[in-house]
């Protein structure tokens, strides 16, 4: 894909009588997409891996404009690592569940199962082959699933879809407009998990990358399989309520979830219980993240590690993700409280504040701070800047805890310190904090020292309620492995939808998860590619994306080589 298609980033919206002549058009093939062979359905995600891997340039480098980053220095590894190198091993996975499930009827494992202490099943998802082992040293995740799925009956809630097809369907796909993958990955499970067909509508944020994705997507909008449309509200609601889409799928906010199936008298309806739209929906839409810090005696080197692993958590794509982490919860009691908060002042002066390209975000930033006047700013703010914003000593017994209740959405997060008798007893109550007074179940990082008694730390994973919990690396790497199913825990309906219903990404197709467990070494060697200190990120970045497109051991020292010179 020619790269020069930067040169203009506006997009017009699509004409409504576009809009309903594609949809129709989508609607049309859902049966045979139903119907498909897996062998062929493999052979579409090859073909997408080809084309999407032709568009990663372009799609990085339009990203990086529109964010105001530059795409020959690092800034650009978030574009190049949260953009098609996360889409491309997402399609390379599911690639490979294809062709097992064609030659032995269901996704191979890469482990086995087994059965926790409580009787629940836990399923080994990474690492999936030698190269991540190499990647990603130390780190494993698996996904526990649903209590009452055993040992005897796990198989079959793997690949339901081709155990026992579904009724063909065209699920409307509502893009989001912060990372740049969410689209795609969240079609790719519908279309190769779920076996739909697909229109997907930009977000008006990031409709600039519709050119990449277009042409990531040729071989299936050529057969009518999926479309892609543009617009704002006006057209999102068109589609939503049109006659021939089935399903509704949106990743972003409660708010948009809740105007779609209540209409503009939300509260009132809602409380009613009154639909105006009665079509099924998934979601995912946002957490107030925690970060629950393990005390223990901390090395010089750990307390600065994990002060750039916070910061940069906050700090990725200028705060404006889903995951990134919004309420640190200390220790009171911890002698080193004061030096770690000081590690990630250190790291965010280090940080340069970004574009605050998303909407509402000015505004956003400054509701915190007018609640919070005495909260800590770092870095510069104008000229379409936001500087960081860290709120430390929230009372964590507030009510109506702005910090607890409401996502910020841009570069603010909060820390409130719990009193304990011990770590033991810390990791309980933040546990018990986390589920009770945080907005969200969509994912929680815990920091864990090697000191931290492990039976309190199983303890701790297994209470928290979200849908991903990952030890010491930030849990957005749960989204990024593209084998770990990625949505809330289970439980919300409509009316109290919070983080939302169902999940994506999945690569093993795994029908009943509850949630997915990451767990990292406490200090990774080398430095994550994604720290926002790491001077190849770009680099990094770069040849991961190459790498997942064609994975070969030629292309290891080259990334093994970038990923050392941080």
């Amino acid at each position: 894909m020619a790269e020069q298609t930067t040169a203009n980033l506006a997009i017009e919206p699509t004409p409504m009588a576009e809009i309903d002549r594609l949809t129709r058009r989508v609607a049309a093939r859902k049966d045979a997409w139903r119907d498909m062979p897996p062998a062929r359905l493999a052979a579409f995600a090859d073909r997408l891996i080809q084309d999407f891997a032709e568009a990663a340039g372009a799609w990085t480098r339009r990203s990086c404009k529109a964010k105001g980053l530059a795409f020959d220095a690092p800034e650009a590894g978030q574009e190049w690592l949260a953009g098609p190198y996360v889409a491309l091993r997402n399609l390379r996975l599911l690639r490979r569940s294809l062709k097992d499930i064609a030659r032995h009827g269901a996704p191979r494992l890469p482990g086995r199962a087994w059965t926790r202490p409580n009787g629940q099943v836990a399923v080994p998802v990474f690492p999936v082959d030698l190269y991540d082992r190499l990647f990603f040293y130390g780190t494993t995740a698996e996904t526990w699933m649903a209590p009452d799925v055993d040992l005897d009956r796990l198989a079959a809630t793997i690949a339901p879809a081709y155990r026992d097809p579904p009724e063909p369907a065209l699920c409307l796909v509502l893009g989001a407009g912060n990372v740049s993958s969410i689209g795609p990955m969240d079609a790719f499970y519908k279309l190769f998990v779920e076996r739909k067909t697909a229109v997907i509508k930009t977000h008006p944020a990031n409709a600039y990358l519709g050119p990449a994705w277009a042409h990531g997507f040729a071989a299936l909008i050529e057969e009518g399989f999926v479309a892609i449309v543009h617009g704002d509200a006006a057209e999102g609601e068109f589609l939503c309520r049109h006659e021939s889409v089935d399903e509704i799928h949106i990743t972003g906010s409660d708010k948009t979830h809740d105007r779609i199936l209540f209409g503009a008298d939300t509260a009132a309806n809602k409380a009613a219980r009154r639909l105006v739209l009665d079509k099924p929906i998934s979601s995912e839409l946002g957490n107030v993240s925690p970060v629950i810090v393990a005390p223990g005696r901390w090395t010089e080197a750990q307390l600065q590690y994990h002060g750039e692993n916070v910061a940069t958590s906050l700090a990725n794509n200028a705060g404006f993700n889903c995951n990134a982490s919004r309420v640190l919860i200390t220790h009171a009691a911890w002698p080193q409280r004061a030096a770690f908060l000081e590690a990630i002042r250190a790291s965010l002066r280090r940080i340069r504040t970004r574009k605050a390209y998303y909407p509402g975000a000015a505004e956003r930033h400054q509701r915190f701070l007018d609640c919070h006047p005495r909260g800590e700013i770092f870095g510069e703010g104008g000229d379409g800047r936001l500087p960081w914003l860290m709120i430390t000593g929230v009372d964590p017994a507030a009510e109506d805890e702005i910090c607890f209740q409401t996502e910020a959405f841009c570069g603010v997060f909060a820390e409130t310190a719990l009193p304990a008798e011990d770590a033991a007893d810390f990791l309980a109550q933040a546990a018990g904090f986390a589920n009770e007074r945080l907005w969200g179940t969509l994912n929680a990082t815990i920091l864990a020292p090697p000191s931290t008694p492990s039976g309190a730390l199983e303890a701790c994973v297994a209470a928290l309620r979200y849908g991903t919990v990952s030890i010491n690396h930030w849990a957005a790497v749960g989204y990024g492995l593209g084998s770990t199913p990625w949505g809330a825990f289970p439980g919300h309906d409509a009316y109290r939808i919070e983080s939302g219903q169902g999940v994506v990404h999945n690569a093993f197709m795994l029908g009943r998860p509850q949630k997915s467990v990451v767990r990292g070494p406490f200090v990774q060697w080398p430095k994550p590619a994604w720290f926002a200190s790491h001077r190849m990120s770009h680099e990094v970045g770069r040849r991961l994306t190459a790498f997942e497109a064609r994975p070969s051991p030629w292309r290891t020292p080259g990334i093994l080589a970038a990923a050392l010179r941080r």
